[in-house]
């Protein structure tokens, strides 16, 4: 059967990559280069006319992962083509992931596009710059839940070698894969319970347990400074993220943990939160700037 799959394969339309059956990735996202507004007209024009000659009888969609709120060069550009574009946030909260909710509307889109019986339909990725690690994420969370993969971190870092490796670095000075592989594990396990995605209750964090903190300041120890954004759970209307809670900065609340105390630290909360939940912790300085 793999021999049968390798005399019959077909070379992917240029400037396009691969990821599974129909669903191919722009390669402009592997790279930290913007190209000009005409460069950019002529790229994605002889894209269409390939895919045209390659799909001859298909309908392309375009999922995009756009920086900000403006409409996207990309649907300018594709709609002199007639083709769909639907953009998404490339970050929620500065973190490469989106809300448990838009994902699964991504991924259920995704599913019934491909799906449609009777028609041999495309799925285009595109992301604008900066965008790369939330597109990794998605194409990610899209083949496990197509089932088309097994293993969550497996899976995640084929997609990311998709790519050079310092473009991750470049893009994302913390690294996003746990946090991501948690999600993963969300999509993966959705057959488990009737309630997916699970219902956004109110809850209360009560406290916050942080094991291991790195030491700064030449080893003397770390003064963790904590925020914490989600949704508003008084306002359950307003999908909106927003500043739920922040260590005050004075020196009563942003404690200086040794080395000792940095193995086991557990800092108080006690903040009702919602559906998706941000956790940042700074590291601050003696001056209670923030430092790393």
């Amino acid at each position: 059967m793999a021999l049968f799959r390798r005399l019959f394969y077909r070379k992917p339309p240029d400037r396009l990559l691969e990821i599974s059956e129909r669903v191919y990735v722009f390669d402009c996202c592997f790279s930290t280069d913007v190209l000009e507004e005409d460069e950019y007209k002529v790229y994605l024009g002889g894209i269409v006319a390939q895919l045209q000659d390659y799909f001859p009888d298909a309908s392309f969609m375009v999922f995009n992962f756009r920086e900000g709120e403006r409409r996207s060069q990309i649907s300018d550009v594709l709609s002199q083509y007639d083709m769909t574009v639907m953009d998404y946030p490339r970050k929620y909260e500065g973190c490469p992931l989106l809300p448990l909710e838009m994902i699964h509307h991504f991924l259920r889109s995704s599913e019934s596009w491909l799906s449609l019986e009777g028609q041999q339909n495309v799925l285009l990725m595109h992301c604008e710059r900066g965008g790369w690690p939330v597109l990794a994420f998605m194409l990610a969370g899209l083949l496990l839940y197509r089932k088309q993969y097994n293993g969550e971190q497996k899976t995640l870092e084929m997609v990311y070698k998709q790519a050079p490796r310092e473009l991750l670095h470049l893009l994302s000075p913390l690294n996003p894969q746990p946090s991501q592989l948690r999600y993963l594990q969300y999509i993966s396990r959705r057959n488990l319970g009737s309630d997916w995605p699970p219902s956004d209750t109110p809850l209360l964090l009560d406290c916050l347990i942080l094991r291991n903190l790195p030491l700064f300041d030449d080893g003397k120890g770390c003064r963790p400074f904590i925020r914490v954004y989600g949704q508003d759970p008084s306002t359950p209307a307003n999908r909106t993220s927003k500043l739920l809670f922040s260590t005050l900065k004075n020196e009563k609340n942003t404690h200086l943990y040794v080395q000792a105390e940095c193995v086991l630290v557990k800092i108080d909360i006690r903040c009702r939160v919602r559906g998706d939940v941000v956790l940042e912790c700074i590291h601050l300085d003696e001056d209670l700037f923030v430092r790393r």
